[in-house]
């Protein structure tokens, strides 16, 4: 682990960035620094009514920011391409792209429009069909691609003979192998772009235990009852335990999406006790994702059931 600095946010006027999730919690805190910073921001978001009250918040907060809504559902990929191919009419560059957008743990087995296992579907296949879908934009914009991973990736493995958790599902490994995906496929996103000359910078962070909606929206699928996790991860915040605010867990991937001291090929996350917490620090990309075969294995997998439009 290295600690780094976190320094002024750089000046981000004339820079265009794309913000998955944005409606809420660590992207809706993300979407607000990149618009402080001068950026134009785009909000990708499912909901309209949550996308429009977010537009709000941001303009509260930074009146004088370049903020607009766009509509996207990561479990579907006709809506995934629907925006990719939108923006890329637009021909716009893109200079900044947060790959945040998530979903951790439902109880029960759930699956995207198109059949994958929810997790897997939208944190992995459904970002990865969205960046591979705005390559000419971002080969255009030089872009800093930021994708958010999870501490959970530590203890997770690829079992590629299940990886829509068809014959057994458990949540938190499901979710914990969505998030190994996510970080494999951020470097190998770097490795391609500096093979193939694309000028693309590829990175990943994690926020720690950040208390947001994430540990509700989730565990609650499928469940008469609300489930406990919001709860018990409110009070671990009340009690300064563990658990940290959204001004504290955005720093890891704003360092990582707009600092240029942050590499590609790197992973960013709390520099705290277990990595819950803290602030942000180049973090040794842990030992299940350092297997560049299995990078490269997972890239031409998601090509195979996402084709690039």
């Amino acid at each position: 682990m290295r600690k780094v600095s976190m320094p002024a946010v750089p000046d981000l006027g004339g820079r265009l960035a794309l913000v998955t999730g944005a409606s809420g919690g660590l992207g809706l805190e993300l979407a607000t620094r990149l618009a402080a910073a001068g950026a134009e921001v785009l909000l990708a978001v499912r909901d309209a009514g949550k996308g429009q009250a977010a537009l709000d918040r941001i303009r509260a907060a930074v009146p004088a920011a370049r903020v607009s809504a766009r509509s996207l559902d990561l479990a579907s990929l006709t809506s995934v391409h629907a925006l990719a191919g939108e923006l890329v009419a637009e021909n716009r560059p893109i200079h900044v792209l947060a790959n945040n957008a998530g979903v951790m743990a439902p109880a029960t087995r759930h699956t995207t429009v198109d059949g994958f296992e929810l997790q897997f579907g939208t944190n992995h296949l459904g970002h990865f069909a969205l960046t591979t879908g705005l390559l000419p934009l971002l080969r255009a914009g030089q872009a800093r691609v930021t994708t958010l991973t999870s501490s959970s990736a530590r203890q997770a493995r690829l079992d590629w003979d299940d990886l829509q958790s068809e014959r057994k599902y458990l949540a938190v490994r499901a979710y914990g192998q969505s998030k190994l995906a996510n970080l494999l496929f951020a470097l190998e996103l770097d490795r391609r772009s500096r093979a193939g000359g694309w000028g693309i910078v590829s990175n990943a962070a994690h926020p720690g235990t950040t208390l947001t909606g994430l540990y509700a929206a989730g565990p609650n699928l499928g469940r008469d009852r609300p489930a406990p996790h919001e709860a018990i991860f409110a009070r671990l915040n009340r009690w300064g335990v563990l658990v940290q605010g959204v001004d504290r867990g955005v720093l890891p991937p704003l360092y990582a999406a707009v600092v240029p001291d942050a590499l590609g090929g790197r992973l960013y996350g709390p520099d705290g006790f277990g990595q819950f917490t803290g602030g942000p620090a180049e973090l040794a990309v842990y030992r299940s994702a350092r297997d560049e075969g299995e990078a490269a294995r997972l890239w031409e997998h998601s090509l195979s059931l996402v084709p690039v439009h």
